[in-house]
């Protein structure tokens, strides 16, 4: 029988607050007036956007709903809501007709992961052109568990400012949820980036996030080997491996591109 080996949980409370602090720490350095971010109406960002109107006046708080074609309708109902609970601004701006020039530009096939990447990036300039107009901050909405194994696209939802959620996991995110008083719908919906209909965040990861924060916290902080890693969690092998090739694969995303030492 396998034993659960999850993350300890957090201090809630005091999670909040060195988020809050943070947050307000990045606008001080920068001297922004306000926070923008990319409001899908999934967890995280829901999550990002509460902790950001505690932070500062929700007034100074604008949140961009960008849905394309395969955004299913709740995902935008969603985050209305949560628009509309925490008294943020918030503006509604589909993204399709922004990607279907993109047909037409280049000779090669137009595959579904240029796509979706492409749908990510295309974000990331609406978001960049309103924080640059309004002098704003970009709060990214990743977190720890994507972040590791590199579960976002590179200048796309990785193009970000600052990461409030990025050193808790995917599951931990979900109990902070649970105490900023998020609506449950929001919290217990299976998460998807609706990059293509159908899509299924852990359906493409291949893996439920809860074992996976299992298995990232004692690969990565523990330090199990992967026979260990195999035996302790009774998982393939060949699936441990796969989640190791994915953090490896992933460094280049977390930090700035390289140059060689030429001098």
């Amino acid at each position: 029988m396998s034993i659960k080996y999850e993350p300890p949980p957090i201090d809630e409370e005091k999670t909040i607050n060195k988020i809050v602090k943070f947050i307000k720490q990045k606008l001080n350095e920068a001297g922004a007036e306000g926070i923008v971010l990319g409001l899908s109406g999934g967890l995280d960002s829901s999550t990002v956007a509460y902790l950001a109107s505690l932070a500062i006046k929700p007034e100074k708080v604008l949140a961009l709903i960008l849905p394309s074609e395969t955004t299913p309708s709740q995902e935008v109902n969603h985050a209305q809501m949560i628009a509309e609970v925490l008294g943020i601004d918030y503006e509604i701006i589909p993204i399709s007709p922004l990607i279907e020039p993109f047909d037409n530009l280049c000779i090669h096939q137009f595959t579904k992961l240029a796509k979706a990447n492409l749908m990510a990036r295309m974000r990331m300039l609406i978001i960049y052109y309103h924080a640059n107009s309004m002098n704003l901050l970009v709060a990214g909405t990743g977190n720890l568990s994507e972040l590791m194994i590199g579960y976002f696209t590179k200048y796309g939802d990785g193009g970000v400012d600052f990461l409030p959620i990025g050193d808790i996991y995917k599951t931990h995110v979900q109990q902070l949820a649970y105490a900023l008083k998020i609506p449950e719908e929001i919290i217990t919906k299976p998460p998807s980036a609706g990059l293509w209909i159908g899509q299924s965040d852990e359906d493409e990861i291949g893996m439920d996030y809860p074992t996976l924060d299992q298995l990232l916290y004692l690969m990565i902080e523990k330090e199990f080997s992967d026979e260990k890693l195999s035996n302790k969690m009774d998982l393939d092998l060949e699936e441990v491996k796969r989640i190791r090739k994915m953090v490896k694969n992933s460094q280049h995303k977390l930090h700035a591109p390289e140059s060689p030492v030429l001098r």
